[in-house]
């Protein structure tokens, strides 16, 4: 039983370790650190535009990008709940033109500059208020 308990115990420091790394965006949206980027489960109510200004805001306050450097998905939203994961490195993807922003969390290589993808996070701002 004590064995037990103490596994317990270190699964749960074990998660709430991992937790600790999110980051909130401004909008409300929970960004999560994964291998190769970031991932985003949902925009919060905003949508894609929530994504995107979420994936722009940790691009510039956790990972020190410019506003010119490129937002690429990598890991496309495969369906209504999945998550979409986000990344400054184009290497595993060929980046495409964001045609129509809600489809573009659909398509991998999909980007949008930072300064474009936080200029969505107006949306959070007049609704936060």
């Amino acid at each position: 039983m004590v064995k037990f308990a103490s596994a317990l115990l270190l699964a749960l420091a074990g998660a709430t370790t991992a937790t600790a790394q999110d980051f909130r965006a401004e909008n409300r949206v929970t960004v999560t650190p994964v291998a190769g980027g970031f991932q985003i489960a949902d925009g919060a109510g905003f949508g894609a535009r929530g994504m995107w200004c979420a994936a722009a805001d940790y691009a510039d306050d956790v990972l020190g990008a410019r506003s010119t450097a490129r937002i690429y998905v990598v890991g496309p939203r495969l369906s209504f709940d999945a998550p979409v994961t986000f990344s400054l490195d184009p290497s595993d993807v060929s980046p495409r033109q964001v045609q129509i922003l809600s489809q573009s969390l659909r398509v991998a290589g999909a980007n949008l500059s930072l300064a474009h993808a936080q200029s969505f996070c107006a949306d959070a701002r007049l609704i936060n208020r």
